[in-house]
Parts: structure tokens; sequence; C-alpha cells
């Protein structure tokens, strides 16, 4: 079986290459964000494909995190599709999301657990948004009880020249 490409895994690879990032994470509600340092190599498999692999220190002088994603597009569902795991927690993040009309921005629905209520679930989305060839920005929001997103992490990542 072989798939031709479209439009939107071209999009994906927009995102291939080595990139340095600067996280910047609201840990506790009232607290002042904490930054750190880190780095994404992300690579195509197949032109259908991504996958990054992060490194960074943990903010607290813990131990090095280590990150993996992967994003496709499901031409059937007509839908970006991925997963996200992390060696600080064991849960699996599964990803399903839609690219905007000017194909800058791509919005990722996903569910975890829910940092105010330990043992519960939320409703999390991760936006991707590309500046420049050279710079793009994640940003995580949690949906809160009020029915707000409420943004709590900040990722600039610039390319490494």
């Amino acid at each position: 079986m072989t798939t031709e490409a479209q439009k939107e895994h071209q999009w994906l690879q927009k995102l291939v290459g080595e990139w340095t990032c600067e996280v910047e994470c609201i840990i506790e509600p009232g607290q002042p964000p904490v930054k750190w340092m880190g780095s994404e190599s992300v690579r195509s498999l197949g032109g259908l494909w991504i996958l990054g692999e992060g490194q960074s220190e943990m903010p607290a002088g813990d131990s090095p995190a280590s990150s993996v994603l992967t994003l496709g597009y499901d031409p059937q569902k007509k839908r970006f599709v991925g997963t996200w795991i992390g060696s600080m927690m064991p849960h699996l993040w599964v990803y399903d999301g839609e690219l905007d009309a000017a194909a800058r921005v791509l919005t990722l629905d996903t569910e975890g657990p829910n940092m105010a209520a330990e043992g519960a679930l939320a409703k999390y989305k991760d936006v991707i948004e590309l500046k420049s060839d050279d710079q793009r920005v994640l940003t995580s929001h949690m949906l809160g009880d009020d029915g707000t997103w409420q943004q709590f992490v900040t990722v600039n990542y610039r390319r490494k020249q």
C-alpha cells in the first residue's frame, strides 16, 4: 500500500530539522512561570509522518527529561493525528487536530491528567504556530472547570543554523 503525500503531510515536513527551545511553564497558579532550555530533533518518516525527540533539563534541577512526538495526517479522517510521551509522566497523549485556513496554526486536541484534580482527566489542546521557516511556537492549554482554556506552557523553538 502506497500513499501519496497530501498538502497536510507536506506541511508537517516544515517541522523537520534541529531546533533549540525555551520553555516557560506555569507550575503553580499565582506563581511566576518557570523557564528552562531544551532541544528537539525532528525527522521525517516516509514523508507522511514526523518524529520529534526532545531533550531538556527539568526546571528544579531534577534529572534530564526526554520526549517523543509523532504527527501525521489521516486522509480518511481528514484530521491530523499523533502522540506525545515524556519521561516525566506515564500518560500517553493522543492527538487529533486540524490546521487553520491560513496553514499557519495546527491545533491538536487531547486528554490527560487533570493538574487541578488528582486522578481525574481533563481536556487539553496543544497549538503549534509557524512564525517563519526558522521559528515556531507551541502553547499548551487546559480546559478549566469554568469552561475557559487556560494556557500554562509556551515553548519558543528556533531552528539551529
